[in-house]
């Protein structure tokens, strides 16, 4: 016989017109969330006290936990039954917290670079196979520059991106530069053999240039920005257009983003 909770959970009417299955899913979503404040507030529960707290049966409380568990989200202490925070919170934390902290960090940095040179500075970082852009600074020669926050852009094509391409591990570069590399101007590298070349090229200079790349007209320079342990977890950049960011240009704007990137480097607590 089906538990009374059990048949109301399956018989209530999903709220406003969303079809059956999306609102199922929304509200197993909704339970999710609660489970994970429940076990933060009380650091450790048992089935029965989950349960009772979202007001479900023990086999619904029992399937959320173990759907959390199976996703690094929740840990189980065998001996007691109790269930915990798993350390797959943590890393979904860590990667939250270096983004607030670059962001935060950042700001002043870009805004001083963006100031002196009169370009547009970004601060990306890595998100999944792409550079995404989180902070952004214009400077009084980019009055009409594109607006990049929140942008997705490839690594390969990008001097941030091959920033942080260059830094990856090994096996991870590798199973990216394995994959195609879109072609978005007559300038984008597209071979793995040449890309290998400028990567290996970026870590020993400090930096990577990308002319017209991504984007025909676009110039852009960028350094690493390195965490406390040293591992790179972002690129600061400037960028503009080719008839600004002429050759000549380019080491001086490379040395001053290179200093950019030791700065915010510091400030994340890099070399302490």
């Amino acid at each position: 016989m089906t538990p009374p909770k059990e048949q109301a959970e399956r018989t209530a009417e999903p709220r406003g017109r969303q079809p059956k299955g999306v609102a199922g899913a929304v509200q197993s979503v909704d339970r999710a969330v609660s489970v994970l404040e429940i076990l933060a507030r009380h650091g450790e529960a048992g089935v029965t006290e989950v349960a009772d707290e979202l007001d479900v049966h023990k086999s619904t409380a029992f399937r959320l936990l173990g759907v959390l568990e199976n996703r690094g989200l929740v840990g189980q202490a065998k001996d007691r039954g109790k269930y915990y925070l798993g350390a797959g919170i943590l890393r979904l934390a860590g990667s939250a917290a270096v983004r607030l902290d670059i962001s935060q960090e950042g700001m002043p940095v870009c805004r001083e670079l963006a100031d002196e040179l009169g370009e547009t500075v970004n601060i990306a970082v890595l998100d999944d196979d792409a550079a995404v852009n989180i902070m952004q600074a214009r400077g009084s020669a980019a009055v009409t520059a594109q607006n990049w926050l929140g942008r997705r852009t490839p690594l390969h094509a990008t001097s941030s991106g091959k920033v942080l391409l260059a830094h990856l591990p090994p096996t991870l570069r590798e199973g990216l530069l394995a994959r195609p590399l879109p072609r978005y101007t007559d300038r984008t590298v597209t071979g793995t053999g040449a890309l290998r070349g400028e990567l290996e090229a970026v870590v020993e200079q400090g930096y990577a240039i990308a002319l017209e790349e991504f984007e025909v007209g676009l110039t852009a320079v960028a350094a690493p920005v390195r965490a406390h342990d040293g591992k790179v977890i972002g690129a600061i950049s400037v960028s503009g257009p080719v008839y600004r960011l002429a050759d000549e240009r380019l080491p001086v704007l490379a040395k001053r983003t290179v200093a950019a990137g030791a700065e915010l480097s510091r400030r994340m607590g890099y070399g302490f």
